[in-house]
């Protein structure tokens, strides 16, 4: 009975005992190493469809370049790969184009969203995505507007990208310069945006006409997804990531304590401005394929995925990333085969990342550290 008994004790400490630091360090080498290849996946990933963009961008490039043929017999390759796809994956999707592109804009928006929306996140700002894409609209309306008095006809992206950096600015100036409490600038620019973007919007369809679709910009849309907002998402995507490459540091300090870096003598309101603008222009870019009303969600939901079960900052960021991407492209896929709206479909299936990682993360054993 005693020797059952000791027995019974025996198994129940060797249940309940702590793992040694010889497993706890298998464990987290083995998360490292996930991790790992999955940064270098969707590196490959993102080089090869900026190799794509690139391709798509060269093929149209003047006769005394005599580079066009070149790219175009390259960019008929990948078309032709996609079609093998097709027939493995019984689908008629991947031999043309307009798909490539919508997954080249999607994979580099997956990198780019969550790599600002950690700091985001972090300082609490995560409504500034939202206001800034309703800066961003206000632009798509002043660039219709603009197209149909003039018969302009260029990118609406670009003057939606000007209109949205310079409602960052001005929403950067509010904060620093009014004694409200924080939220109330960005409450009232994100308001008054969207009301004079569905005012000019009414008000020139009285007097010229105006083909838009308000609810492909609105919601997300694959059809909304030109080629040189391709090209524009992609040239912004490198110049946003060495950014915060080369600016790490400091954007770290003064996440977690910007007082501490205004005493270190930082210019923090210079790195605030810079953060709020590379945001400007990650959503602009976010807007073709997840609309005004849902691109936000790009800036957040993998980001908080990410906060569930990592273990430091840059284990967010880098957890964020690949949560991303899982986001993007699960969501594409089921939006392609169903024929459902891109924003939606993303934003559900970062949702269901976000709820699988409550279920498997342990909140008590996650612990950030920010050294």
């Amino acid at each position: 009975m005693s020797q059952d008994t000791s027995k019974s004790v025996t198994d129940s400490e060797s249940t309940d005992r702590e793992p040694s630091r010889f497993e706890r360090r298998d464990e987290h080498t083995v998360r490292e190493l996930i991790e790992l290849v999955g940064i270098v996946v969707t590196a490959v990933l993102a080089v090869l469809m900026i190799g794509f963009i690139t391709l798509d961008w060269l093929r149209f490039a003047p006769e005394w370049a005599m580079i066009g043929p070149h790219a175009d017999l390259l960019f008929d390759q990948f078309l032709i790969a996609g079609a093998w796809m097709d027939i493995y994956l019984g689908t008629n999707q991947f031999q043309h184009p307009f798909t490539w592109r919508a997954i080249a804009t999607g994979v580099l928006i997956g990198i780019v969203a969550p790599v600002i929306g950690t700091f985001l996140v972090h300082r609490q700002m995560a409504l500034i995505g939202e206001t800034l894409a309703h800066t961003a609209f206000t632009g798509v309306a002043v660039g219709v507007l603009f197209a149909a008095v003039t018969g302009w006809g260029g990118s609406l992206l670009i003057v939606a990208l000007i209109v949205s950096v310079l409602g960052a600015i001005a929403l950067q100036w509010l904060t620093e310069h009014t004694t409200t409490y924080g939220d109330v600038p960005i409450a009232i620019v994100l308001s008054g945006s969207f009301a004079i973007g569905t005012l000019l919007i009414t008000w020139g369809r009285d007097f010229a006409s105006m083909a838009i679709d308000i609810e492909g910009f609105l919601f997300g849309s694959l059809a909304v997804i030109t080629i040189e907002g391709t090209r524009m998402v992609a040239a912004l995507t490198v110049v946003v990531v060495a950014i915060v490459a080369a600016t790490y540091k400091q954007l770290l300090f003064i996440t977690f304590d910007e007082q501490a870096a205004r005493v270190a003598r930082l210019n923090v309101d210079r790195y605030n401005m810079l953060l709020i603008i590379m945001t400007a222009v990650v959503v602009v870019g976010a807007m073709q394929i997840l609309g005004v009303i849902l691109v936000a969600a790009m800036l957040v939901i993998p980001v908080a995925t990410a906060t569930q079960i990592a273990h430091s900052f840059r284990e967010t960021l880098v957890l964020s990333i690949l949560f991303g991407q899982i986001a993007i492209l699960s969501g594409l896929a089921f939006s392609i085969g169903t024929s459902l709206p891109p924003g939606g479909s993303i934003v559900v299936a970062g949702i269901a990342c976000y709820l699988l990682a409550i279920g498997l993360s342990d909140q008590s054993d996650t612990q950030m550290s920010v050294h």
